[in-house]
């Protein structure tokens, strides 16, 4: 039987947490695992109490740049450095004084006051760890991060906050916006060489508390020759620019299409409702569980077009996407700004490797015509636009934004082709915004090349514990491995106190 388990403290009738929380049946005083966590919610613990930015997001957004964005390209630039640190790019003036940005990045400069920068990230795992990024997992090595199956790996961020609130809150209707969606397409799955990549997924949560993906469906309109090792591949890449029509779908089930009759629609409901009567036999299997929570997407899709009406971006007028950029990149951010809009908690948004893998962030070679031409661009139309986007709606404060990234790049340009950054992960660059930041604030400090913190060092999982506190999760909470194992959901990360509002 899985166990969801509070942290060790007693409450306030000595009883602790952890022999309260019983999942899938009754606690001690006959209450069930929602009745005690409401009861939990509602009678937080002193620190809770006196915290008063625990809560405060009541959604999160979060941008993830795989294959790891430079800080010296980015607002950790050093104009004084030598020339094969400092590089070609210059800075410019941002609306957050001290804090100039990359020449490449000037919607970003206009937006940095709402903006909390950190620039003390560090960790010592110089690999492209995703998992390490968004899971509480305390170490990571390479076999871990080339197996997503691997049993070690811990809950994704996103699974977290979609299994808590569904404990903890009241079930959402079949009408709704489900939580924990994320686009564009499934990660590491648009891209050849090598294997699959670790990160987000709900791990030991079980199947059913992965993310819900969308699948993009749309035309490239700029081409990009990618190289890896031997291979060579010229390719539209969608992260470069995309056709107005393209659009995202629920994977596999929000396009009913044009032929889309009543008698069909009747007979698909007919093929749930048989499948609701043979999940009666799997309920308290994990399978069953797993097929539950695609049941009840299947009858979102089928009884309400609320996630086809957030993902339908044709409803936005066409300046107000090309705000955000008409990349893939941008109108996911836009599409996600639509899914929160219309009640999910959790939305996270990849630039994900397209093509070849080696792509992405990860630029070993020819790092600046690709940081000129691919990736800066893409990047400053999209988080500028989603933040001001937010803010003019009245919705950035109760929703936290999240720009990160799994490591950093070297201060010294290599000698690869076209010249290269290679991987760094002593010190590195996050950006963050609403749900409880603090406006045009600045964390942590690097050395005059920007590879060694100097002062405030973060790590992912100090990260991981602002997160969960700003989404009203206490960063303390232990959950149930497979086995019944008390996890913790962020082992010794804790709350960065500077980046609170």
């Amino acid at each position: 039987m899985l166990k969801i388990l509070g942290s060790p403290k007693k409450l306030c009738d000595r009883i602790s947490r952890r022999d309260m929380l019983w999942a899938g049946g009754l606690g001690l005083f006959g209450l069930g695992l929602g009745d005690f966590l409401a009861l939990q919610a509602a009678q937080p613990d002193r620190t809770r109490a006196t915290a008063s930015s625990f809560g405060r997001a009541k959604a999160c957004i979060l941008l993830y740049l795989y294959g790891a964005a430079s800080q010296l390209e980015l607002a950790d630039m050093k104009p004084d450095a030598p020339e094969n640190v400092k590089g070609e790019l210059r800075p410019i003036a941002s609306s957050l004084p001290g804090v100039p940005v990359c020449e490449c990045l000037p919607n970003m400069a206009r937006a940095m006051d709402k903006v909390t920068v950190v620039r003390s990230m560090t960790h010592a795992y110089p690999i492209h760890g995703v998992a390490y990024a968004v899971t509480g997992i305390p170490k990571m090595e390479l076999a871990m991060e080339l197996n997503p199956r691997d049993g070690r790996h811990w809950p994704f961020v996103g699974s977290v906050i979609d299994y808590v609130h569904r404990r903890t809150s009241k079930p959402k209707s079949r009408h709704a916006v489900p939580d924990n969606i994320a686009l564009p397409f499934p990660f590491s799955s648009h891209r050849v060489g090598e294997v699959p990549r670790a990160g987000p997924y709900a791990a030991y949560l079980g199947g059913s508390y992965n993310p819900i993906w969308t699948d993009f469906r749309g035309t490239g309109t700029r081409n990009v020759v990618k190289t890896l090792q031997d291979q060579r591949l010229d390719v539209a890449d969608p992260y470069m620019g995309i056709t107005p029509d393209s659009r995202f779908e629920l994977s596999g089930a929000t396009d009913l299409g044009a032929d889309m009759t009543l008698d069909r629609l009747n007979q698909r409901r007919g093929l749930v409702d048989q499948f609701e009567q043979a999940r009666k036999d799997l309920d308290r299997t994990s399978a069953g569980q797993s097929n539950d929570r695609y049941r009840q997407m299947a009858y979102s899709v089928l009884n309400s077009d609320g996630i086809r009406r957030a993902l339908d971006l044709n409803r936005e007028p066409m300046p107000f996407r090309e705000s955000y950029g008409m990349t893939i990149f941008g109108q996911a951010a836009l599409a996600a700004r639509r899914l929160v809009e219309a009640g999910s908690r959790f939305v996270t948004v990849f630039w994900d490797e397209y093509g070849l893998a080696g792509s992405g962030w990860d630029t070993h070679w020819e790092h600046y015509p690709r940081m000129k031409n691919e990736l800066l661009p893409g990047l400053d139309r999209a988080f500028s636009g989603l933040v001001q986007d937010l803010d003019a709606r009245g919705m950035l404060d109760e929703t936290l934004v999240l720009c990160i990234t799994e490591h950093g790049r070297t201060p010294k340009l290599s000698s690869g082709r076209g010249g290269g950054r290679d991987h760094w992960s002593q010190a590195y660059t996050n950006l963050f915004a609403g749900g409880g930041v603090a406006r045009g604030n600045v964390v942590g400090k690097t050395d005059a090349q920007g590879g060694t913190v100097k002062d405030r060092p973060v790590s992912p999982k100090d990260i991981l514990a602002t997160l969960y506190h700003l989404m009203g999760v206490d960063p303390h909470t232990e959950l149930a491995d497979r086995t019944g194992r008390p996890m913790p959901l962020i082992g010794d990360g804790a709350v960065v106190t500077e980046m609170l509002a």
